[in-house]
């Protein structure tokens, strides 16, 4: 079995020294992504936009780890404002299906302030 990286482009990415995932055998470990637009980089105004943009480089991230939002096993939900807590858990309960993915929130603060929502999971594919 190999491990590899796979990079989504962000610029977190290469400052920080971090790939949005590693693939290791059946294991896929995706670091924090935040909701910036994929194509320009600025932070939609809500959590909810800024969780689905997430969602978007998070699913092609598992595509090319050969792998879907059904392989997920663990969701951490990291989040600026308590407030936007159910608009988030509303739009992940509508991604995944059973079984669904164990899922920890936590209300934090973030290094640019516009980011409201990181999403970090760990998918696990069945072969």
């Amino acid at each position: 079995m190999t491990r590899r990286s796979i990079y989504s482009g962000s610029r977190f990415e290469e400052l920080a020294g971090y790939a949005r995932a590693v693939v290791d055998g059946d294991f896929i470990f995706i670091s924090g992504t935040s909701g910036g637009d994929p194509k320009t980089g600025a932070f939609p105004e809500s959590a909810e936009e800024q969780a689905r943009n997430a969602l978007t480089v998070i699913g092609n991230t598992l595509a090319g780890a050969e792998a879907g939002f059904e392989h997920v096993v663990s969701v951490r939900v990291y989040l600026a404002d308590r407030a936007d807590v159910m608009a988030v858990s509303k739009l992940l309960g509508a991604t995944f299906a059973d079984p669904r993915p164990t899922n920890t929130t936590i209300i934090c603060g973030f290094p640019v302030e516009e980011i409201k929502v990181e999403l970090e999971m760990v998918a696990l594919r069945r072969r």
